[in-house]
């Protein structure tokens, strides 16, 4: 029996400098110092990040924040507290990084800002905060929250810079393990079915790229070659036709596979670029496929035929 990888363990694979985690080869990048200056770059990446993958008009400027926890407390409807409350959300994720900002302006010229400061605890308090009423936030899919992203600008601020990179190549590897969930499970429903025979390969090649995707940095120069392998191989995915006689498949049935093909692509999509797992999207693609199977039978099944 071949010894069980060692999370953390770092080799050449395919050239590429990779560190192991959960089963993952994933590429790795050597972490910046650990300094006031480093976590700051890095934390306004994460925020930038973060709210290009949520739903939109929730990044409230910092200086906002009495109006928007205001507005927050005050609104009874539960729907719209729940977008108060993300922009409340927003409003604190904001205020704590124009604090660390101003902690690290002050550190560069040479006034040295200690972790028990008051400027230190109040902007660790906002993150914090933040990171609770982060269950508010929808992913701009409107599908589920993104919680997973909401808590990395905390860890940054909390943890050795060193450490967060770990945590982050974690959060990759189950990304790529949810890719490969919705990959297998859309062969499961589908591609045992002479249609849909072709749809395999070029998923297989969309899910290899949404995965390399997934571990680069985009500001990684090599981006420039994997993104665009990265979207023709989802249009593929979207220009799939089943192949098929004429009558041989109802054509409610044909539409209903054409759906569960698009969702897995957005789902795969979602992953790639978030990077982070999303449990309530692969569930709920796992539940789709199994009501396809439930309808018009398992795949080598004879089906009955009949339409959506």
């Amino acid at each position: 029996m071949t010894a069980k990888t060692k999370n953390g363990t770092r080799r050449q694979v395919n050239g590429i400098e990779s560190v192991h985690y959960d089963g993952y080869w994933i590429r790795y990048y050597e972490p910046p110092q650990d300094t006031l200056a480093a976590k700051k770059h890095l934390i306004d990446a994460l925020t930038k990040r973060l709210f290009h993958h949520t739903e939109g008009g929730i990044n409230t400027p910092g200086e906002k924040l009495d109006e928007a926890r205001a507005a927050y407390e005050r609104e009874q409807d539960p729907t719209r507290k729940r977008v108060n409350g993300a922009m409340l959300a927003g409003a604190l994720f904001n205020r704590a990084t124009d604090i660390f900002t101003m902690v690290v302006e002050l550190e560069q010229k040479g006034v040295l800002i200690s972790r028990q400061n008051e400027l230190m605890r109040q902007c660790g308090d906002y993150f914090q905060e933040a990171l609770e009423l982060g269950k508010f936030v929808h992913h701009y899919s409107g599908q589920e929250g993104i919680d997973e992203l909401w808590g990395e600008p905390l860890k940054a601020f909390l943890l050795p810079v060193s450490d967060f990179y770990d945590s982050r190549y974690l959060k990759i590897s189950q990304a790529m393990r949810d890719i490969d969930q919705v990959t297998k499970q859309l062969e499961q429903t589908l591609c045992k079915e002479p249609a849909y025979a072709g749809l395999k390969p070029r998923f297989r090649e969309l899910a290899l790229e949404a995965k390399t995707v997934s571990e680069t940095l985009r500001k990684d120069p090599v981006m420039f070659e994997l993104w665009p392998h990265f979207v023709a191989a989802g249009e593929a995915v979207l220009d799939f036709v089943p192949k098929t006689k004429a009558g041989d498949i109802p054509r409610g049935r044909k539409d209903a596979g054409l759906r569960i093909i698009q969702e897995a692509k957005a789902i795969v999509g979602y992953l790639a670029s978030a990077r982070v797992p999303m449990a309530k999207s692969t569930t709920r693609f796992m539940a789709r496929c199994e009501d396809y199977q439930e309808q018009y039978g398992k795949p080598g099944r004879k089906r009955s035929g009949r339409a959506a």
